[in-house]
């Protein structure tokens, strides 16, 4: 996978994504799955984001691709690649249906409320859970504080998984939602206000005065259901986080908002599952003339 940021303020002069359209466009198959290679990680990973549960992620990734690879032959250069393809995720993952663990709506106060009914027990003994402890309270972690992204209304959610965790610029950000600079600036501020004020009252991993331990909710996300010992959905070993594969040169974290932000960019970074085959057969079908009708 390709660590090639496309969301960077440079990404629209790479000269790359034109010259394999153009290739595509003239039939050739093999560029057509090399622009899905270079892009499907960041897609699943904004995907993942936003509808929490891996496989809603990986269908509405390939629902992406398939609007994309449907629509190829009308993109026309008048915008950079990257602002036609992720424009097509902005829309498709402001718009599609939520996913099988994405509340209708979930507000901070009751997110704060089942985290305090969740009692506080010693991390399980390994003898009777199949992985390495150390996972399952990295999968609580993850999912919890990932849970806290799902309080955000989704357009909240989107501005800040791309202006926070993948820290788009301004520039970039108004021009996928194709709004104002100042007017993303602004969302992104709310977005952050509302999410940081509830981390600092709940989460110990910011506020060390805050009584919730990952590592002591553990046990009870499990007996609740939250956290699946046999079905781990985000701890993994060996995968690089956000922070590795994101523009910013890491120094000393200076700021209260980085702080934060910086509990989401140690999150994975996830490997996409490899879409191209299915995608392959799709456009190997006769039936694939009717999916050029999809909205």
């Amino acid at each position: 996978m390709s660590s090639t940021n496309p969301l960077t303020d440079s990404a629209p002069t790479d000269p790359g994504d034109r010259a394999l359209v153009a290739r595509a466009q003239s039939g050739e198959r093999d560029a057509l799955e090399e622009l899905v290679r270079r892009h499907q990680a960041w897609i699943y990973n904004i995907t993942v984001r936003m509808l929490y549960h891996p496989q809603d992620a990986e269908d509405a990734t390939q629902e992406i691709l398939i609007k994309a690879l449907t629509r190829l032959s009308s993109f026309e250069g008048r915008s950079s690649f990257r602002t036609w393809l992720y424009r097509i995720v902005v829309n498709h993952v402001l718009n599609t249906k939520r996913g099988r663990l994405e509340p209708e709506a979930v507000t901070f106060s009751c997110y704060g409320h089942g985290l305090d009914k969740t009692p506080d027990l010693d991390p399980p003994d390994q003898a009777t859970v199949p992985v390495d402890v150390r996972l399952l309270v990295d999968e609580a972690r993850i999912s919890c504080t990932s849970g806290m992204l799902l309080c955000l209304d989704r357009a909240q959610r989107l501005i800040y998984i791309l202006g926070e965790i993948f820290e788009v610029s301004d520039a970039v950000g108004a021009e996928l939602l194709e709004i104002s600079r100042q007017n993303f600036r602004q969302r992104l501020a709310r977005a952050r206000r509302d999410l940081h004020n509830f981390m600092n009252d709940k989460c110990r991993l910011v506020n060390r005065a805050n009584p919730c331990r990952c590592a002591k909710k553990t046990r009870g996300f499990i007996q609740a259901g939250y956290v699946d010992p046999e079905n781990l959905l985000f701890a993994r070993d060996r995968i690089r986080e956000v922070r590795e594969v994101a523009s910013r040169t890491y120094g000393a974290i200076t700021t209260l908002d980085e702080q934060y932000a910086e509990i989401y960019r140690r999150h994975p970074f996830y490997e996409s599952p490899d879409l191209v085959p299915a995608l392959r057969r799709l456009l190997e079908s006769p039936d694939f003339g009717r999916a050029t009708e999809l909205p």
